[in-house]
C-alpha cells in the first residue's frame, strides 16, 4: 500500500558539504505526472515509428524498449520518447507530457497511407517511477529492458548513483501497491543523477540527440534507415563536428528554501571564457538533498573541461560539474 513520504523528503537540510556521489535515492514510486503516453494502433504502427525516430522499432521485441528522439529535418529533436510494446500491433511511446499534442499532430502528418492511428492515450495509463528496493525482478537488469508483471509494463532505466529506477505502467488509476510512495522532487533528482535528459517544451528543437549523449545511452541507431534529420544526425557523430555534450552541474552553495531557483529549463549557462555569450543550455533540473540545485545541461565541451561556470549570466552562481554515470561512446 502506498503511503506518504517524510516531510524531510521536501525540506532538504543536509550538510551542503555532502558531495554528489554519497547522495541516498530514496526507494519507492513516484507519481510521473509530468509524462504522458502516445499509442499507436495497427499492423503498420512498427514501420511507421521506425521511419520518423531516431532508433530501431522493426526489430524490437516484448522484451525491450527503445530511447529514441523525433527530429525536424534540421536534426533538432522535438521530442524525446521511451517506447515499448503494448497490447497486439501496438506500440506506447512516453514523452513529456507539454509536447505531447504538438508532438502527436507532427506525428500523424506522416501517416499517409500507413495502417497506423495514432492517439493520445494518458487518460488510460498511469506512469510512475520506480526507485531503490521499490524495484522489481527483472528478468535483466540491463537498461531498456521490458516485462509485463503483475499486470503492469515495466522498464528497466539507466540507474542513478547505482541505485536502480524502473519506469512501471499500468491501467488508468492504478498504483504499484508493492512500493511506498515517494515525491516527485525524489525522482526528479534521480532523472538528473541518471545523466539521460527528457526533451520538454522549453529546449524544444534545442538540441541535436548527440548534444544529449543519446548515441551513448542507446537512444540513436545509426544503421538503421532514414528519418526525419538522419543527415543530420549522422554527420555530427562521423565528422567529428559535435562540440556540445551533455553533462550534470551542481550549484556550489545550497539555496533558500522558497527563494527563486537559480536552475530551470531552457536556461543559459556561461563561462569565464565568455561573459558575452552563452555556452550552454539548461535541460532538467532537481534539488538535491543538501539545498543544492542540480541540473542537466548541455555545454560546449570546452568551456566544461575549462570550469569557470555560471548560471543565468556571467556573474550569477558559480556551478560545478559532476561525473556522468556512463561512457561517452567513442566507437559507432
Amino acid at each position: 500500500m502506498l503511503t506518504a513520504p517524510p516531510a524531510s523528503a521536501h525540506a532538504p537540510n543536509l550538510p551542503s558539504s555532502q558531495p554528489a556521489a554519497d547522495y541516498t535515492l530514496a526507494s519507492g514510486a513516484a507519481p510521473l505526472d509530468h509524462l504522458g503516453i502516445i499509442a499507436l494502433n495497427g499492423p503498420d504502427a512498427a514501420s511507421f515509428i521506425h521511419n520518423q525516430l531516431t532508433n530501431d522499432f522493426l526489430l524490437l521485441d516484448a522484451q525491450h524498449a527503445r530511447l529514441a528522439a523525433f527530429c525536424s529535418a534540421k536534426g533538432r529533436m522535438q521530442a524525446s520518447f521511451i517506447g515499448l510494446h503494448g497490447q497486439s500491433e501496438q506500440l506506447l511511446l512516453v514523452c513529456s507530457r507539454d509536447l505531447l499534442t504538438a508532438t502527436l499532430k507532427r506525428l500523424s502528418m506522416f501517416v499517409l497511407r500507413a495502417k497506423v492511428k495514432l492517439h493520445d492515450a494518458s487518460s488510460e495509463y498511469a506512469l510512475w517511477g520506480l526507485m531503490g528496493s521499490a524495484c522489481m525482478a527483472l528478468p535483466d537488469n540491463a537498461p531498456w529492458t521490458a516485462a509485463q508483471m503483475e499486470g503492469a509494463h515495466v522498464v528497466g532505466l539507466y540507474p542513478a548513483n547505482q541505485t536502480r529506477r524502473q519506469l512501471w505502467i499500468g491501467v488508468a488509476n492504478s498504483t504499484p501497491t508493492h512500493a511506498p510512495l515517494c515525491s516527485a522532487a525524489d525522482w526528479a533528482l534521480g532523472e538528473v543523477l541518471s545523466g539521460i535528459a527528457t526533451i520538454s517544451a522549453p529546449v524544444f528543437e534545442a538540441f541535436v540527440p548527440q548534444m544529449l549523449n543519446f548515441e551513448s545511452v542507446g537512444g540513436v541507431n545509426f544503421k538503421k534507415g532514414c528519418y526525419p534529420g538522419q543527415e543530420v544526425v549522422a554527420r555530427s557523430q562521423f565528422r567529428g563536428t559535435l562540440k556540445r555534450r551533455a553533462y550534470i552541474l551542481r550549484t556550489l552553495v545550497a539555496w533558500p528554501n522558497g527563494a527563486d531557483p537559480v536552475l530551470a529549463a531552457g536556461q543559459e549557462v556561461f563561462s569565464a571564457m565568455d561573459a558575452e555569450q552563452a555556452c550552454g543550455t539548461v535541460v532538467q533540473t532537481a534539488y538535491a538533498p543538501d539545498g543544492r540545485l542540480l541540473c542537466i545541461a548541455s555545454l560546449q565541451t570546452q568551456a566544461a573541461d575549462s570550469g569557470g561556470l555560471h548560471a543565468g549570466k556571467a556573474d550569477g552562481p558559480a556551478l560545478e560539474t559532476l561525473p556522468l554515470p556512463y561512457a561517452l561512446l567513442e566507437d559507432i
